[in-house]
C-alpha cells in the first residue's frame, strides 16, 4: 500500500504481507530428483528407497507433465522434496527431456539419476522375474536392451550421477542411495516405538524387536502396588531396585543405541520395541518408559504405548 507525502511516496507493508512474505522466504527450495536408466536396472527400488527418506514420488509421469509438476513443487508449502521415474515406458516423448530437464532447472534444484547394469545381469533379471521388457514381447530381451541403450544415451550424458547397479542387490542398492541422499541433519530421523504388553492378551504383531521381562521380580506379588502400574514412581523404584532391572535397561538400552544407525542405513524410518511381562501393568511398563527415557537422550524420536495398561 502506497501513500503520499508531499512529492515523496512512501511504501507502507502490511503485518499480514510480511508474514506471508517471511514465510516464502524462510521456506527452503523445493528439490526434484528425476529415476530414469535401463529395464531391470532398480528404478523401483530407487524410487522405493527416495520414499523411505520422505520424498513426495511418482512413478512413470508423462514427461509433457513434467514442468507443470515442478512449478506446483515449487509454490507448495507441504511438498519440497520430490522424486520421479521416467523411463523408456514413456516411448517418442522420452527424446524431449533433456530440454525439459533443463527447463526444469531453472525452476527449482533437479538432479537427474541413471541407473545402467551389465547386459549378463539384466538378462539374469529378466529370466528370474519372468517379467516381459516394455519395448514388447516380440523381440528378445536381449535385442530390446540394446535398443533401449541407444535410445537413452543422450539421457545418461546429462546424467548428474550414473550407477551401475550389477554390484548390488535389492538391499545394497537402497542403502546406497539412502546414505547419499539422506539429510545430514535427519540422521537420527527415526521413529521408535517403544511398546510395553502381557503376554497373557497376546504378543504385539508388528514389532520388529521383542524382549520378555518376565525374569524381573514381579510388583503383582507386593499388595500395594497391585492396583497400580509401572509408571508410578513406587513402582518403577522397586522394580529398578533389584540389580538384574539397572542391569537389564542398561544393557539394552546400550544395544539399541548401537542398532539404530544401522537400521537407518538399511532405509528404515520407524522401529517398534516390545517388551513383554505377564499381565502388561508393572514391570513392561517401568523398562518401556526407562528405555524411552534413555532413547530420547541419546537423539531419537521415541513413542511410548502402553498397550494393556489403563490410563
Amino acid at each position: 500500500m502506497a501513500r503520499t507525502q508531499g512529492k515523496r511516496k512512501v511504501r507502507i507493508e502490511t503485518k499480514k504481507g510480511r508474514r506471508k512474505s517471511d514465510r516464502a522466504a524462510l521456506r527452503p527450495p523445493g528439490e526434484l530428483v528425476i529415476i530414469t536408466g535401463l529395464s531391470g536396472s532398480g528404478k523401483a527400488s530407487v524410487l522405493k528407497a527416495f520414499e523411505d527418506l520422505g520424498y513426495y514420488c511418482v512413478d512413470n509421469l508423462p514427461v509433457e507433465l513434467i514442468p507443470r509438476f515442478a512449478e506446483l513443487v515449487g509454490q507448495s508449502s507441504e511438498i519440497s522434496r520430490t522424486a520421479l521415474v521416467v523411463d523408456v515406458r514413456e516411448g517418442t516423448q522420452l527424446e524431449s527431456l533433456p530440454a525439459i530437464v533443463n527447463s526444469v532447472k531453472r525452476m527449482l534444484p533437479t538432479k537427474v539419476i541413471f541407473l545402467e547394469a551389465a547386459e549378463s545381469v539384466l538378462l539374469r533379471r529378466f529370466s528370474e522375474t519372468r517379467r516381459p521388457h516394455p519395448l514388447g514381447t516380440d523381440t528378445p530381451v536381449k535385442s530390446s536392451l540394446a535398443t533401449e541403450r541407444r535410445h537413452l544415451r543422450y539421457i545418461r550424458a546429462m546424467a548428474d550421477l550414473v550407477i551401475d547397479t550389477s554390484r548390488f542387490n535389492v538391499h545394497e542398492l537402497r542403502a546406497y542411495i539412502t546414505q547419499r541422499f539422506q539429510k545430514r541433519e535427519s540422521g537420527k530421523n527415526i521413529l521408535v516405538s517403544c511398546v510395553s504388553f502381557g503376554f497373557k492378551h497376546g504378543v504385539p504383531d508388528d514389532a520388529d524387536l521383542l524382549f520378555d521381562v518376565r525374569f524381573l521380580p514381579n510388583p503383582h506379588f507386593v499388595p500395594e502396588f497391585r492396583p497400580l502400574t509401572g509408571r508410578d514412581p513406587k513402582v518403577a523404584k522397586y522394580i529398578r531396585s533389584f540389580p538384574q532391572s539397572r542391569e537389564f535397561i542398561q544393557r539394552i538400552s546400550g544395544l539399541l543405541v548401537y542398532l539404530l544407525p544401522h537400521y537407518i542405513r538399511e532405509g528404515k524410518s520407524y522401529l517398534t520395541i516390545s517388551f513383554g511381562c505377564t499381565g502388561g501393568q508393572h514391570r513392561s511398563v517401568m523398562i518401556a518408559e526407562d528405555v524411552g527415557k534413555r532413547l530420547r537422550k541419546a537423539g531419537y524420536r521415541v513413542k511410548v504405548v502402553h498397550r494393556d495398561s489403563p490410563g
